[in-house]
């Protein structure tokens, strides 16, 4: 049975159930588009501001990587074994990770790979 996020519960929806892959694909767009201390409440919830590190490019990539993966191992806890990969593209204006992850309630092993771009104005898109 598909547990429902606790914003779709809120949000007054039918009981119907919610796709679980899909709830963590938007979680995840959330987190990954918040900068840490946009919300008051949770100072270290999102990623670093990223923006200040476009000088140090590519050196400071580790950083980010680092930070993709330390807030979805803090912040989502239906994934598991989180994995962030740097993938270089020739000449393109965009940077480009993989997210590999298993659901940590999935019944043997079941991994997403999440294609994620960061766009030039600092917005991260994720495919599944």
């Amino acid at each position: 049975m598909a547990r429902r996020a606790l914003l779709s519960r809120i949000g007054g929806q039918s009981g119907a159930p919610v796709d679980e892959v899909q709830s963590i694909l938007s979680h995840l767009e959330a987190l990954l588009n918040t900068r840490q201390g946009d919300s008051p409440c949770v100072p270290r919830y999102g990623i670093v501001d990223f923006a200040d590190m476009v000088h140090g490019f590519p050196a400071s990539i580790p950083h980010l990587l680092k930070s993709i993966r330390s807030t979805i191992i803090e912040f989502e806890p239906r994934l598991k074994n989180v994995s962030v990969r740097y993938q270089p593209e020739e000449g393109s204006l965009v940077l480009r990770f993989e997210i590999a992850a298993q659901l940590a309630q999935a019944k043997g092993t079941r991994t997403l790979r999440l294609a994620t771009t960061v766009l030039p104005g600092g917005r991260i898109d994720i495919a599944g």
